[in-house]
């Protein structure tokens, strides 16, 4: 903006600087363009291309050009080309981040149209493993408008990015007009070099709370190997034992959870025998045999909740790892995507036209994980089969994960079959005979002595009393109903 017109960059040419030296650091090359106005009057761009590195140095000033008291304009239009397998996939991973004075992040797979009242210190336009971003320097952006949106009619699009934003005059005239570009990949170790505030929060890690076992354990692990084996089929499969081997000791206070309700299991099936029409007197009893024998019957769960981090933080992990781009591991051809094995000539509802032998394998392995558990495990009352339960979660995660990377469902694979493999190891070193006599002990040492009960067990005692009294008054209810 001058005092007299608005020049508009986008139709004027700017003459190449016949400067074109390198200068340190690494190398750097600058580059200038100049538009020059009548006089000695011209706007100059200048980019600093750096030797090594994805970030662009890049600032615009004016000599003697009258600038208004409005603000710079900038737009930028981005048409997305699909550089992965899954147009689809990819438009759910496509994006605009921005920082304010906190990181944002519109709801990814959604079309943007959003007003950023607040100045705005970076933003980049992200694709599934790439950005290209814009980080402002001493003078952040402000009004700034974010748009976008796919078009369904074209299939090599995958959306179309859109940024409107503003600098303000001051800091051309101040000389503060300097910027940086970020092309490259969205590789973590990468944008966490970045010298912007939240920068590597363009890799998404996770809900907050799992971020810390990625950030400070997952990941740095994953390039500790990356250092020693270049195949990542294998990669993942060792990952897969050290992990296992770290969780030992929780698998091992499960296996014994496990094994003593085991044991339980005929004076469980008693218990049932004697009220068999009364669930809440089931459990009522079922807790007072626990605490006689010291057993609990939530320590099992325990461990595999322990457990649970790093599962969760794994599924938010390889989506976003852009290591297991393009790298082929026995028939799959990306480790990064979904291996299609099969093609349909149809489209299954929430499953896919193709079929993914590794979220094959990964169900059949959970299954099989599942019949092994529930033989060890005795059947609990409720108004849930848990049993059935352990069988129909693989499937339904059969349908989620199927296009998802293969990666993931290779590492839930494994997974699978190394628990199996430890809980086998695990059973051969447990005598169950100890187990059993401890059980008894507890059992004649605790006959006698008043029941002390924590919290949790006098509010569970009450809540099946409860429960009990709720259902013998709907009982006796339905019962004067049908009276009259």
């Amino acid at each position: 903006p001058t005092k007299k017109l608005n020049i508009n960059t986008r139709y004027l040419y700017f003459h190449p600087s016949p400067e074109a030296a390198k200068r340190p650091p690494n190398d750097s090359s600058v580059v200038r363009f100049r538009l020059d106005l009548a006089g000695d009057q011209y706007v100059e761009q200048t980019y600093v291309v750096h030797g090594t590195g994805y970030l662009i140095d890049y600032q615009i000033k004016t000599n003697g050009v009258g600038l208004s008291d409005q603000s710079l304009s900038y737009y930028w239009k981005n048409d997305f080309l699909q550089l992965e397998n899954d147009i689809a996939e990819n438009r759910k991973s496509v994006t605009i981040n921005y920082q304010t004075d906190e990181f944002n992040s519109p709801s990814v797979g959604s079309d943007i149209d959003e007003k950023v009242d607040k100045p705005v210190k970076w933003f980049t336009l992200k694709q599934k493993y790439f950005l290209a971003g814009l980080i402002a320097g001493k003078t952040p952006l402000v009004n700034t408008s974010l748009r976008a949106r796919p078009d369904l009619t074209d299939e090599q699009i995958v959306k179309t990015m859109e940024v409107s934003t503003s600098v303000p005059v001051t800091a051309i005239q101040q000389g503060n007009a300097a910027f940086r570009y970020f092309f490259g990949p969205n590789d973590y170790h990468l944008v966490k070099k970045v010298k912007a505030e939240n920068f590597d929060e363009n890799v998404y890690l996770g809900y907050a709370f799992l971020k810390p076992v990625n950030k400070f354990v997952l990941v740095p692990l994953f390039n500790l190997l990356e250092q020693f084996i270049s195949n990542y089929g294998l990669l993942i499969i060792l990952l897969v034992v050290i992990i296992k081997l770290l969780l030992t000791p929780l698998t091992y206070k499960s296996y014994i959870s496990m094994a003593k309700m085991r044991l339980l299991a005929p004076e469980l099936e008693e218990i049932k025998k004697k009220n068999p029409d009364d669930m809440s007197k089931q459990q009522q009893d079922q807790m007072k045999l626990y605490q006689e024998v010291g057993v609990s019957p939530f320590s099992g769960c325990i461990p595999v909740l322990a457990t649970m981090p790093i599962l969760l933080s794994l599924f938010f992990l390889f989506p976003n790892l852009i290591e297991l781009r393009q790298q082929p591991f026995l028939w799959a051809k990306d480790l990064s995507t979904y291996d299609s094995f099969i093609k349909l000539p149809f489209t299954i509802p929430f499953y896919g036209s193709h079929v993914s032998l590794f979220t094959l394998f990964m169900t059949l392995s959970s299954v099989a994980y599942a019949y092994y558990n529930n033989q060890m495990t005795p059947t609990q009352p409720g108004p849930v089969n848990m049993k059935m339960m352990s069988y129909i979660m693989p499937v339904m995660f059969m349908f989620v994960l199927n296009s998802f990377p293969a990666g993931l469902t290779f590492y839930y694979f494994v997974s699978n079959i190394v628990t199996i493999a430890q809980q086998l190891i695990i059973r051969r070193f447990v005598d169950e005979d100890k187990i059993r006599k401890v059980l008894e002990e507890n059992k004649k040492r605790n006959a006698d002595k008043p029941k002390q009960q924590s919290k949790f067990q006098k509010y569970l005692e009450k809540s099946l009393q409860a429960a009990e009294e709720a259902r013998k008054k709907q009982e006796e209810l339905d019962k004067r109903q049908k009276k009259k």
